[in-house]
């Protein structure tokens, strides 16, 4: 269940990094490492936490799957579609934070990481990808400014935490996935101080 997790999330977010390298005005170079770092940045904080294998340096698939996305990006010209319409983006990135939510979850419960570690994963294997793409294309990190962003991948944690019997993952994974789109839809954010 963590491999197919992790499969739709890099597919989800290497759409989502190539969106954002090329709304960035990224060279070629620059896309592909923006599609890179938010696919599998996450995995990797993710894997060196619980001291598993990093599986974007041990299978190749990770990567395939991220160049194959780029290339099929650049292929369907989706570089020159009205990038600001963002359903594509938001969409890809759902599915993406919801995935990793749930990989990142489910790798803390298999080490035995308590309900704050389990949460904690959760998260950063969900947006820690994001975040290093968003910090070397000098940006505040997504997830401190985006509407309720942080906050779905907390509640999968939790979620997960008490109810992780592989029958009810897919139903998570869809509660992940409608629950941001609609939070975005209907513009939900905390509040600032």
């Amino acid at each position: 269940m963590l491999e197919i997790a992790d499969i739709i999330g890099i597919i989800a977010f290497s759409i989502s990094g190539f969106i954002i390298g090329v709304k960035n005005k990224l060279d070629l170079l620059g896309i592909i490492l923006s599609a890179f770092f938010t696919a599998l940045g996450g995995g990797i904080i993710r894997d060196l936490l619980t001291r598993r294998e990093i599986f974007a340096f041990n299978n190749s698939l990770a990567g395939s799957i991220v160049l194959g996305v780029v290339i099929t990006g650049i292929y369907l010209k989706i570089h020159q579609k009205n990038i600001e319409n963002k359903t594509i983006f938001v969409l890809s990135d759902a599915i993406g934070l919801s995935s990793f939510s749930i990989s990142g979850a489910l790798a803390a419960l298999e080490a035995g990481f308590n309900i704050f570690g389990v949460v904690f994963l959760s998260l950063i294997t969900a947006v820690g990808g994001g975040m290093i793409r968003d910090i070397l294309i000098n940006e505040v990190p997504f997830i401190l400014k985006e509407k309720f962003y942080g906050t779905v991948s907390i509640l999968i944690g939790f979620i997960l935490y008490f109810f992780h019997f592989g029958f009810i993952i897919p139903f998570i994974f869809i509660f992940g996935i409608v629950l941001r789109v609609f939070a975005y839809i209907n513009n939900w954010h905390l509040p600032k101080i």
